[in-house]
């Protein structure tokens, strides 16, 4: 069963991540008085996608594609989703956040070998971004493992069905905080919805991309929506010991986010920046500090 499972979970975590796409989508039309796409807009624009002609800009451009979903596909398989965790002994919290900037990279080389000058823009903000939501992400990390006093996050769930929720428990509420502060970043919806901007440098990082280079593209964006919303759902919420009770964790989270993404315009690099690295990276340091003092 647990081999079985290595293959099947990314399935679902790949089509928990388009569904999640398309009823983004289809909130924020009705959220702006549109009918919307329909929810199953993205399979039907994936299987399109790979139907059509694509266009290589040489090795690298396949590589980098290959590169930051292989990245995704291996985050998916530490995760818990219920109680399914395949990899779940072979690496912790800070091989997670390792592997999450295998993404970005992956993008920024496969883009970089385009030569466009928007999507070099959009890779600079990428990783820019990138960087910027690491720190506080980093301090949240090491709260939970002091705290704790272990790097599996199974472990981390394990104990927060015997203690409660960490989101409601002093002081990794802090932490909590400081996570729920960068998760826009992480998910890349506004106010951080500035690496693709279509208004402003025409997708960047996907101006080039065509065919089956662009549905792996939104692959690996589906793939990171389904990290950066179930990391949240097994560090702070106590994750599930039923896939079905998890999702309907992810989807709350999920909708306060699209609230976030409708009340919010997109800031600019340098604000989103200094953002990150003044508030979240504050409290997560405020929370890291009490995490070992009262750990002790």
């Amino acid at each position: 069963m647990h081999v079985v499972w290595l293959f099947l979970y990314p399935i679902v975590a790949l089509v928990v991540g388009v569904l999640f796409l398309g009823l983004s989508r289809k909130v924020m039309a009705r959220m702006h008085w549109r009918y919307g796409p329909p929810i199953l807009q993205p399979v039907i624009d994936i299987i399109r996608l790979f139907s059509q002609r694509s266009a290589s800009h040489g090795r690298l451009f396949d590589l980098g594609i290959v590169l930051s979903l292989a990245g995704s596909l291996i985050i998916v398989l530490f995760l818990p989703f219920g109680d399914v965790a395949p990899l779940s002994g072979s690496g912790g919290l800070l091989v997670i956040l390792y592997m999450m900037l295998l993404g970005p990279l992956g993008i920024a080389l496969s883009a970089g070998e385009s030569a466009n000058p928007n999507a070099s823009i959009g890779i600079s903000r990428k990783l820019m971004l990138a960087i910027g939501y690491e720190l506080p992400l980093l301090l949240v990390l090491l709260a939970f493992m002091s705290r704790y006093n272990t790097i599996s996050i199974v472990e981390v769930v394990r104990l927060q069905r015997a203690t409660g929720w960490s989101i409601a428990s002093f002081p990794l509420v802090v932490s909590g905080v400081a996570y729920l502060l960068i998760l826009p970043a992480i998910l890349a919806i506004r106010p951080f919805e500035l690496v693709q901007a279509p208004q402003e440098i025409s997708s960047g990082p996907m101006v080039e991309y065509g065919g089956s280079y662009l549905a792996l593209a939104k692959v690996q964006h589906a793939l990171s929506m389904f990290i950066g919303i179930s990391l949240s759902v097994n560090l702070l919420f106590g994750g599930a010991s039923h896939p079905l009770i998890f999702l309907l964790k992810m989807l709350v989270i999920l909708m306060l986010g699209l609230f976030v993404n409708a009340a919010f315009p997109r800031l600019r690099i340098e604000q989103a920046i200094r953002y990150l690295w003044r508030w979240p990276s504050l409290i997560g340091l405020v929370g890291l500090v009490l995490a070992v003092v009262i750990g002790r």
